[in-house]
């Protein structure tokens, strides 16, 4: 028995057995694909740079508010001329230069004072703080609350205040 012959090659108009991958529009397709993946790392970046600017502003204001609290407080009780309440809120530093009994006698020479202002927290190489002095007699001076962090709890103190 003989074979049957070979079926007669495909013509003109024969689709292949498989779809050839297309050829126009690839580089569109591609373009659209890069920029889509340039446009969700901006997001990314972006968000994340919102939120760290947020979170360092969130984080400054609340130092300075700490700041503010500690100088004010420390400033009331030299207000009120109570140098023993003052005397305690000083860094640890400061009170081991200085004892009460002198600490007492240098603010006891000073010029009371009626109010002051307290102004915002700088942080360079020492933390600082602005503060005006107004005197009864409405004369004011320009002094700096010089701040330091307690190393166990966290909390600002104030070690000098001066010019």
């Amino acid at each position: 028995m003989s074979l049957p012959p070979p079926p007669p090659p495909p013509g003109p108009g024969v689709h292949p057995p498989f779809p050839a991958p297309p050829f126009e529009g690839r580089g569109k397709r591609i373009g659209t694909s890069v920029g889509i993946a340039a446009g969700i790392v901006a997001l990314v970046c972006g968000v994340g740079a919102v939120a760290g600017i947020g979170f360092a502003t969130s984080v400054g204001s609340a130092l300075d508010e700490q700041a503010d609290v500690v100088v004010s407080r420390y400033l009331d009780e030299l207000r009120e001329r109570d140098f023993d309440g003052a005397y305690g809120l000083l860094c640890q530093d400061a009170q081991d230069t200085e004892s009460l009994a002198d600490f007492t006698a240098r603010m006891a020479d000073t010029e009371p004072f009626e109010s002051y202002r307290v102004g915002d927290l700088s942080m360079g190489v020492r933390l600082t703080v602005p503060v005006v002095i107004v005197y009864p007699d409405g004369d004011s001076t320009r002094l700096r609350a010089d701040l330091v962090q307690n190393r166990s709890t966290g909390k600002f103190e104030v070690c000098d205040l001066g010019e």
